[in-house]
């Protein structure tokens, strides 16, 4: 198995929180969704158990992939 690039995806994050800081209003794809939901990041993106980058939004249960968030 593939092991995560912990470089890439803390250049990802890196690059998330210096155009976005807490509180931006973003766009995120739920599970289950067809259509994406407005919100607000509550946290910088952060890399979740050396395997993920993830962020924490508002009136959102959870982490979600920085891959499925897009800055408005």
């Amino acid at each position: 198995m593939k092991r995560p690039n912990v470089q890439k995806m803390q250049a990802q994050c890196d690059a998330f929180n210096a155009a976005n800081p807490v509180g931006a209003d973003v766009l995120v794809m739920l599970d289950g969704k067809d259509e994406p939901f407005k919100t607000k990041t509550r946290s910088l993106a952060e890399i979740l158990s050396g395997h993920s980058a993830v962020i924490w939004l508002e009136d959102v249960r959870g982490c979600y992939l920085l891959e499925r968030v897009t800055p408005v």
